[in-house]
């Protein structure tokens, strides 16, 4: 029961818990001994972590490899390895010294990667140093100090064996006052690539060197015939000056055999600076004068491309995956691309004359997807330089295969090698990392070309605005590269003309596949929006120009900038540079404007309203189409119609008035809006809007002119009788004359005497009399007047009344 008891968790007996807690007791005994030794223990552990952590990493000497000459040494060179050691503990290195180091061969590319990602561990594998004669002594390293070391060795000191390979280190070796016993505290790995002898099949290669900027030139341009560019500022006269970026990479690619990718509007920036130029700053803009650097990088540059092969990117370097991504939808964006294609011929040939190739596009990073080379080829271009991490193989060659794959649709990809293209990237300011880039870019090489016995073509694309130090690095590996046994130069039509392997992959990959870290750096929609905006604008105006070519070459190299790859994760800079060109676009079209127009007065039923176009442009504008439309027709009409339209040119710096004839059909105000148009029927700038107030004559004027001119009708009608009365009268008094003579004198004596009676004789009026008379009468009172004042063929003002 008590055995039941205990399965059921019932209480157990004193007499078995007794026994129970006996037993734990002493099995506990152990435990509670360690538990007592485990503070000393865990003392003694912690310390050999911390000295284990000690030897893990870079440990506490930095070994810097500042120079390695030759860097692919061939039978009977010297191998000379320099730089410095610092000590970057807490504590003095003493009886310290450098050896070097040669490991075993590496027989694929991907252990270079390896060793090269940790070149500084202290726990990957090392070999033991060579001779003891080729190190360099320390007696003490001081930290924080660094020291330099020089060491020569003959390449056959270093028993290297067959062609390959070879990890080659340098370390430093020394003890501390806590661990007094010579230990490695610094190493610092890289390559020794060797063959010695020409290679059986060379591998050929194609080095792209890259002639490509940031955008430099705004869309303004000086109201002169000369149109005087304008700079966003210095930098391109920094860059191309001796010492700078461009100026290096024209002095550095002189001697080397490379192909040559350039941009054109980098080409005709500098070519825009040779000349009268200038810069803005701030608000206001100062005169450049640079003039003479400009002329000078443009011949080093001629001088350097003469003879090589030169690849035109489209102008100012479009970035085609941006466009393949968030443009196609947006009208215009693809004839963009064609434009800044088309302009190259022009461009790279009339400053280098040199003919160009432009048959290649260049997606950023190579990175392709099916909508990028669609998009790229749309243009013209039937080649595409993508890159091995871009469009990878999927076969398991254990080879890289040549450059050139067919993708279908007649294009050619031309794929350059990741490893090679990636090389120097990163900061590459210093000696020992510049080495190790260069050291790095040879085994890849090497261990490129002794994968297969097969030739094959590789191509370099390195990325488009390589740093001084990168360049220079750069060089510095082409030249010991083509100076090398297993490389032959190539250019790049030859690469892209060259036999395809039949098991190298060519399928493009989808839309899905575009890294995300591109894909984040893109122009957005709106940019491709924006620009769309800015081309209609800039087609409205260039039809009114009499010389269109002044604005349109201008702002379409301006709307082409818009789209440079330089802008990708500069987000604001672009947006400023988008909103800089609409506005000086906007502020030239609105130099053609209407001049506003307050309310004008109408008295009568019909005048003429004249409309003002001013013209502040240096060149003529026209012809355009003004129209005037009444909004309420039937109290005013222009032209008997509700708008009337007329032709009109202005010339540069000039206003034109254009008069329309206008009917009033009631009294009150009648709003009018003035409008200029194209000649395809487009409203151009914004609409004048006035009101005309029509005060017609009114039905009381009217009766009381009739009244006066009847009342002039009634007094000729009385004059007329009472002449014709009178005549009546004297014929009568003829007739009585004759008859007595005597009647005669007394008529006469009376006649003299009685001037006021109108029928005596001596009072009547003859029609010779009455005619003199007529003549020589003022002007009356009741005379008719006009109405209105004579018309006057002047343009109206501002608020000025317009009458009939």
């Amino acid at each position: 029961m008590a055995e039941a008891a205990d399965f059921q968790g019932t209480s157990a007996s004193p007499a078995r818990r007794w026994l129970r807690r006996t037993a734990a007791l002493l099995a506990g005994a152990p435990l509670l001994a360690g538990l007592v030794q485990l503070p000393a223990a865990g003392t003694a552990h912690a310390e050999e972590a911390a000295a284990a952590r000690a030897d893990t990493g870079a440990g506490p000497v930095a070994v810097a490899v500042d120079s390695l000459t030759p860097s692919a040494p061939t039978d009977g060179d010297t191998v000379t390895v320099s730089g410095t050691v610092t000590n970057n503990g807490r504590q003095a290195v003493t009886d310290a010294h450098v050896g070097l180091r040669v490991g075993p061969q590496l027989d694929t590319r991907s252990s270079v990667d390896a060793i090269a990602k940790d070149s500084d561990d202290l726990q990957g594998s090392v070999s033991p140093e060579i001779d003891d004669k080729y190190t360099e002594k320390f007696s003490k390293l001081t930290p924080g100090v660094a020291e330099h070391f020089n060491i020569s060795v003959p390449v056959d000191d270093l028993h290297l064996g067959d062609d390959g390979v070879y990890e080659f280190a340098v370390s430093l070796s020394g003890e501390t006052s806590a661990q007094p016993w010579e230990r490695m505290l610094g190493i610092q790995r890289t390559f020794l690539p060797w063959q010695p002898d020409e290679a059986g099949t060379s591998t050929r290669t194609t080095a792209l060197w890259p002639l490509v900027s940031t955008t430099h030139m705004a869309a303004e341009t000086g109201p002169n015939e000369e149109q005087t560019p304008v700079f966003l500022n210095d930098d391109l006269a920094k860059e191309i000056s001796p010492g700078g970026r461009l100026n290096q990479m024209v002095t550095l690619g002189k001697d080397l055999d490379v192909t040559w990718v350039v941009d054109p509007d980098l080409l005709a920036s500098v070519d825009a600076m040779t000349g009268s130029y200038r810069v803005r700053d701030g608000d206001r803009t100062t005169a450049g004068t640079h003039q003479a650097i400009a002329k000078q990088w443009l011949a080093d540059l001629q001088d350097a491309v003469a003879d090589k092969e030169v690849v035109a990117l489209p102008f100012a370097d479009p970035d085609v995956a941006s466009l393949a991504h968030n443009g196609t939808d947006v009208a215009g964006s693809l004839s963009q691309l064609k434009e800044a294609t088309d302009v190259v011929d022009n461009t790279v040939e009339t400053i280098l004359h040199v003919k160009p190739n432009t048959d290649f596009a260049w997606p950023v990073e190579g990175a392709v997807d099916r909508s990028i080379v669609k998009v790229a080829t749309s243009a013209g271009a039937d080649k595409v330089i993508a890159r091995s991490d871009s469009l990878q193989e999927t076969n398991g060659l254990p080879y890289t295969p040549s450059a050139a794959r067919p993708i279908g649709g007649g294009t050619t990809a031309v794929v350059a090698d990741d490893r090679l293209s990636t090389a120097f990237e990163g900061d590459l300011a210093t000696a020992s990392a510049s080495t190790l880039a260069v050291q790095r870019f040879l085994a890849q090489s090497l261990g490129l070309g002794l994968q297969t016995d097969k030739q094959r073509s590789v191509v370099i694309a390195p990325q488009r605005m390589p740093s001084g130090s990168q360049a220079r690095a750069m060089a510095e590996a082409l030249r010991a590269l083509q100076g090398g046994t297993w490389s032959e130069s190539q250019k790049l039509t030859q690469a892209s003309a060259a036999k395809p392997d039949p098991d190298a992959a060519t399928a493009v990959p989808g839309t899905s596949s575009y890294p995300s870290a591109l894909r984040r750096k893109e122009l957005p929609r709106s940019a491709f929006v924006e620009s769309a905006r800015t081309q209609d604008a800039l087609d409205s105006f260039k039809v009114v120009l009499s010389d269109p070519s002044r604005v349109v070459t201008p702002f379409g190299r301006a709307l082409n900038r818009e789209m440079s790859v330089s802008w990708r994760g500069r987000a604001a800079e672009a947006q400023s540079f988008r909103d800089g060109v609409k506005k000086y676009l906007d502020g030239l079209s609105g130099r053609v404007r209407l001049i506003d127009k307050s309310e004008t007065k109408l008295s009568g039923r019909s005048a003429t309203i004249p409309v003002t176009v001013q013209n502040n442009l240096v060149q003529d504008v026209g012809p355009l189409v003004l129209r005037l439309s009444s909004t309420n027709p039937t109290r005013l009409e222009i032209d008997g119609a509700d708008y009337e339209e007329q032709p009109i040119s202005v010339s540069g710096g000039h206003s034109q008035s254009v008069k329309f004839t206008t009917s009033a059909k009631a009294n009150g105000r009648a709003t009018v809006i003035a409008q200029l148009y194209t000649k395809d029927g487009r409203p151009y700038g914004q609409p004048v809007t006035f009101d005309v107030k029509v005060t017609e004559i009114t039905a009381t004027v009217m009766l009381v002119i009739g009244g006066g001119v009847l009342l002039l009708v009634l007094a000729g009608f009385r004059m007329y009788t009472q002449r014709k009365r009178a005549a009546a009268r004297a014929a009568e008094q003829a007739e009585a004359g004759e008859e007595s003579g005597s009647g005669e004198s007394e008529a006469s004596e009376n006649s003299e005497g009685d001037p006021e009676n109108p029928e005596a004789p001596g009072g009547r009026l003859t029609q010779e009399s009455g005619a003199q008379a007529r003549t020589g009468d003022p002007e009356q009172p009741s005379d008719p007047t006009p109405d209105t004042a004579a018309e006057s063929a002047d343009p109206s003002g501002t608020g000025e009344r317009v009458d009939r």
